[in-house]
């Protein structure tokens, strides 16, 4: 009788856990690689585009990056880097082509700011 009940909770115990395993779903781990030197490629400002001469985004292989003096860590969540340091926290979009965008409230509205990484930064160095 003892075994037949330590059957029954042993067996219920791994149904449990199976189904455990089926509902949790899986770690957001970090797997994109987007560090590297990002070049503002354009500047759009109350929807029109504009040439960019801003600094650089520097993302480092340590999780932190550089952006016109700001300083802080970043993290990849799906589809967004988020950038934040103690005081202040944002995200950007990662897009297809090496590209990062950049979407903040300036003091003239709605600015998005388009960040590119540079072909020989990922290690092509001949257009053939």
């Amino acid at each position: 009788m003892v075994q037949v009940r330590a059957a029954w909770n042993c067996a219920r115990l791994l149904i449990l856990l199976s189904l455990a395993f089926c509902v949790v779903p899986a770690s957001s781990a970090q797997t994109t690689d987007v560090s590297g030197r990002y070049k503002c490629v354009a500047v759009k400002l109350k929807g029109k585009a504009l040439p960019c001469d801003a600094a650089p985004l520097i993302l480092k292989h340590d999780g932190r990056f550089e952006l016109r003096g700001w300083e802080g860590s970043y993290l990849v969540n799906g589809p967004w880097v988020e950038l934040s340091d103690s005081m202040l926290k944002t995200r950007a979009k990662i897009e297809p082509g090496h590209k990062i965008v950049l979407r903040y409230l300036g003091k003239q509205g709605l600015v998005e700011m388009i960040y590119e990484r540079r072909v020989a930064d990922l290690g092509k160095t001949s257009l053939s």
